[in-house]
């Protein structure tokens, strides 16, 4: 399996991420695993590879360059740890993922990969009726 992060599975779509960020959807689900803010629907017709997007807060972090260091790091941990989420079928798993990005410091890349092993582990585990009602 070739560990890459293409453009199929970024989430650009202004119509998905404003699904996803609407306040009170009942598609929506959320958790807080620190230092992330995770959000994820299932959608009824699922992309061959589920979509993410990392998000970091401008008023935490003030330089672009911070920014950017932090949203590398997190991209590179999901391109290392995908493969867990790959191996669900289509059906099964989240169609669209958003990770924010909540601590006020940057975190070394070891915190962060930890926690998106975390967080992929427990997107893994949700309860199949969960998963069956969504999309609906």
């Amino acid at each position: 399996m070739k560990q890459t992060f293409g453009k199929n599975e970024r989430l650009c779509s202004p119509t998905l991420i404003g699904r996803l960020f609407k306040r009170g959807s009942a598609d929506v689900h959320t958790f807080y695993l620190f230092p992330f803010r995770v959000l994820y629907m299932y959608d009824t017709t699922p992309p061959p590879f589920p979509q993410l997007l990392f998000s970091v807060s401008k008023r935490q972090f003030k330089k672009a360059v911070d920014r950017n260091q932090v949203k590398r790091r997190c991209r590179e941990a999901y391109r290392l740890n995908k493969a867990s989420l790959l191996s669900l079928p289509a059906e099964s798993r989240p169609s669209y993922i958003a990770f924010l990005y909540i601590a006020k410091e940057i975190s070394t890349f070891d915190v962060i990969e930890t926690a998106t092993k975390q967080s992929l582990n427990r997107l893994l585990k949700l309860p199949p009726a969960l998963r069956k009602n969504q999309g609906q």
